[in-house]
């Protein structure tokens, strides 16, 4: 069954103005500091309590049934996408979330700054968690030097703390690739692998990848806390039909950090 053709079918148009308030993170203890109560029968709601009278309230299994969701997936299933059927790196969100723009072939991984010992093992997947600014500085250090890799443009851009993009831009490259990230220390960065062996588009990929690693890696040796970086998320951007396409609903999409928010 093709669910954007079945939505088409049954949406009707309205001039109606509908919220999706979405809670993520909720889950936590009772502490002795809250008097024994989750932080969220702790916190003052008067927005929530006045919108939950006339809402509609219940809870989100986005995948399956004991699948911890990716951020990928988990957004694409919060506005109403088959994340099975439409598949989305790390990387191109971390890319489009920055104020990049995918071209179709673009590649994009999202990256953090780690520490790594004299072996080449991972000490801390997140260089101490190194200021924004310092990561601003890293970047454009690895920016100026490595802006190409044979036909491939390089883009490096900064993100928040010991966060970054990376994004490969030039003609037959597709994703996915297996991680350059060992998701734990005490271990050296993966090589990062072609999800599908067969093809030649992500083969070519994995090569620019470690280019890259090459041609980088050096420029941070002498840097402290953060001589290394692990890149994982590393895909393409696939075809997928616009919210307003599929629902006839013009959106937007506002996201917050509730805590310091009146709820």
């Amino acid at each position: 069954m093709n669910l954007d053709s079945l939505y088409s079918e049954l949406t009707l148009k309205t001039s109606a103005k509908l919220a999706l308030v979405v809670l993520d993170g909720l889950g936590d203890i009772a502490t002795k500091e809250n008097g024994y109560m989750t932080p969220l029968e702790a916190a003052n709601t008067p927005n929530l309590d006045a919108l939950s009278k006339d809402a509609a309230q219940g809870r989100m299994i986005p995948i399956a049934p004991g699948i911890t969701p990716g951020s990928g997936p988990g957004h694409l299933a919060l506005f109403g996408y088959d994340p099975i059927e439409y598949q989305v790196g790390r990387g191109v969100i971390e890319a489009l979330g920055l104020g990049l723009e995918l071209k179709a072939g673009d590649v994009a991984a999202r990256a953090n700054f780690c520490t790594l010992n004299p072996q080449g093992i991972v000490t801390d997947r997140r260089a101490g968690r190194i200021p924004t600014e310092v990561c601003e500085e890293l970047c454009a250090v690895l920016a100026k030097t490595v802006k190409k890799i044979n036909d491939t443009e390089v883009i490096i851009k900064a993100g928040k703390g010991h966060r970054f993009v990376v994004v490969f831009s030039g003609k037959g490259l597709e994703g996915p690739l297996s991680d350059a990230d060992p998701h734990h220390e005490g271990a050296p960065i993966p090589k990062a692998e072609p999800i599908d062996k067969k093809s030649a588009k992500a083969a070519k990929t994995a090569k620019l990848v470690a280019g890259f690693y090459e041609q980088a890696l050096p420029l941070l040796a002498k840097k402290t806390p953060a001589n290394g970086f692990l890149m994982r998320g590393i895909a393409h951007q696939p075809h997928i039909p616009s919210f307003q396409e599929r629902y006839s609903l013009r959106p937007a999409c506002l996201a917050i950090y509730p805590m310091y928010y009146p709820m």
